[in-house]
């Protein structure tokens, strides 16, 4: 039995002797190993899908926020991307007005002031509320808008559609300036007060007459303004040069839609103009150039 013993002793001496020699020798190598595949690429053979290249896309824009009136239009995006993550950019469009459902139910309560009984102008003129033409002519277009920004793509991947369609794809966020041209056309005879919230008369209080009645005022709301711009989207890669774009985007600029008394002190000024967040849904059909891409080690 004690031969036994040392017998089976001396084969696991001889055996662990080997083996630990093994482990210490294979240490560094496996280190080493560790070390160069964290200088591999995460990806091999990537698509290089925006790096060097510009992104031209014609582009469809609808508000998506509106209170009065949506605005619909479209235009070009131009975009050169630096690298697979940054890049810069200009967007510019032109739209169009169609009123929402809330101004059609607004004008539905609303006079017409057509000169009948009961609804002469003059009526219109002592009633707080205004007009079907005055509401009308103190909404605001924006006829033109657009940003130049920043843009970072962080994130990238590859979508398969039962294990044989597969698309590229990436997720892009934006922030820069944004610009719009507003534009409002209050004819003079309903915007016809010279000196909006002014009393007419400020020497005599028995024959003062301070000017309550907004609906004739300017609306005040045209002109060109600058802002802030947010964006976001996602590219659909379709081939290695043609990608569908999606986009939500916030062109955040003073503006008072309605052209209306905001604040409530009966006339109409700059005051009621807010910083206000115009958001906008997009679709566009991007085009990189050059055609050819690159494809990572």
């Amino acid at each position: 039995m004690k031969t036994f013993t040392r017998l089976v002793t001396g084969q696991w001496s001889g055996v662990a002797a080997p083996l630990a020699a093994a482990l210490v020798l294979s240490a560094p190598s496996t280190a080493a190993a560790e070390r160069k595949l964290d200088e591999e690429p995460a990806v091999r053979h990537r698509l290089l899908l925006v790096a060097k290249r510009l992104e031209a896309t014609p582009m469809f824009e609808s508000t998506i926020n509106a209170d009065f009136r949506h605005f619909i239009g479209g235009g070009l995006k131009l975009e050169y991307h630096l690298s697979d993550m940054l890049s810069f950019g200009g967007i510019i469009v032109g739209s169009t007005a169609l009123d929402t459902k809330l101004t059609k139910r607004v004008m539905e309560t609303l006079e017409t002031c057509d000169g009948s009984p009961g609804n002469t102008q003059a009526d219109c003129d002592m009633s707080r509320e205004p007009s079907q033409t005055e509401l009308t002519q103190h909404l605001n277009k924006i006829p033109m808008h657009g940003s130049v920004y920043v843009s970072l793509t962080p994130w990238y991947g590859k979508l398969a559609a039962f294990g044989k369609a597969f698309v590229n794809f990436d997720f892009y966020f934006q922030g820069g300036v944004a610009f719009a041209s507003l534009k409002s056309a209050c004819e003079d005879a309903v915007c016809n007060d010279p000196s909006p919230g002014v009393d007419t008369n400020p020497g005599d209080p028995m024959l003062g007459n301070p000017d309550d009645n907004p609906n004739n005022d300017p609306p005040l709301n045209g002109g060109f303004r600058p802002g802030l711009y947010l964006g976001g989207g996602i590219h659909v890669f379709v081939n290695d040069f043609i990608a569908l774009d999606l986009a939500v985007r916030d062109y955040a600029f003073k503006d008072n839609p309605s052209g209306a008394d905001f604040n409530a002190d009966l006339f109409v000024s700059d005051v009621d103009s807010r910083f206000l967040h115009h958001l906008f849904v997009g679709f566009g059909v991007s085009v990189m150039v050059p055609f050819q891409v690159k494809r990572t080690r």
